[in-house]
């Protein structure tokens, strides 16, 4: 948040106009107007850049069980990605109207709960034929796991923002599109798996159940340690 104050204090200073962009969770994998597969927007669903939509919907497409880490009972701010560009575009048509003004815009759509995020998706595979598990694994990061989040958003309503469609939709957008590149996502499933240690020196199991290439389930130990 330092760039923050540095940002208001050269507007306060110099007589600049800034709107500082929060951006929640983003969630998609294109725009309306983009039908072209070669136009998609990167999708990371492995366990360092990939975020947990992403992730839930990746193992949901390959037969693998959802894994919230732990509780599952963060919460966070999430936007889809046609909506955040919606909100940039309100932003820029919508700028600063006085030297010196420096402004915040909270920019997500709903708050959810990884517990919720994990339902919402297997929710949107059923419809689309999709069977899925719902399995909790041990969180392998050093985090709060239950915490007090809020978070005002209401300016962009103000200038018009308004969501383009509901997340279960959404999902299962993103579900039909990435059907097309299941193979693909089989091929890096081993990423999906969490193995980064967060805290040094320590080693534990994560336990989780997956399906092999028969879809049968099976149990599998990942340790978390150095090498492995």
């Amino acid at each position: 948040m330092h760039d923050s104050a540095n940002i208001a204090l050269a507007c306060k200073i110099w007589g600049l106009m800034s709107t500082d962009i929060m951006q929640g969770v983003v969630y998609g994998t294109r725009p309306n107007d983009i039908t072209d597969l070669r136009l998609h927007t990167r999708f990371d669903f492995d366990e360092t850049f990939g975020t947990v939509i992403n992730r839930f919907c990746a193992q949901a497409i390959i037969g693998y069980p959802l894994s919230p880490y732990g509780k599952g009972k963060q919460r966070r701010g999430f936007i889809a990605l046609i909506d955040s560009i919606q909100c940039l575009t309100i932003a820029i048509e919508n700028p600063p109207k006085k030297g010196g003004e420096y402004r915040v815009f909270n920019q997500l759509d709903e708050i959810y709960g990884i517990n919720e995020l994990a339902e919402l998706v297997g929710k949107a595979a059923d419809s689309l034929g999709i069977n899925v598990e719902i399995l909790s694994v041990e969180n392998p990061r050093v985090e709060m796991e239950e915490h007090f989040y809020k978070v005002e958003h209401e300016n962009l309503k103000r200038l018009g923002f308004r969501p383009t469609r509901h997340i279960d939709e959404e999902l299962e957008i993103m579900l039909t599109d990435l059907a097309k590149f299941k193979t693909r996502v089989r091929a890096k499933k081993d990423a999906i798996a969490p193995r980064v240690r967060w805290k040094g020196g320590v080693s534990f199991p994560i336990k989780t159940r997956v399906h092999d290439e028969r879809s049968m389930l099976q149990e599998q130990t990942i340790r978390l340690s150095s090498g492995r």
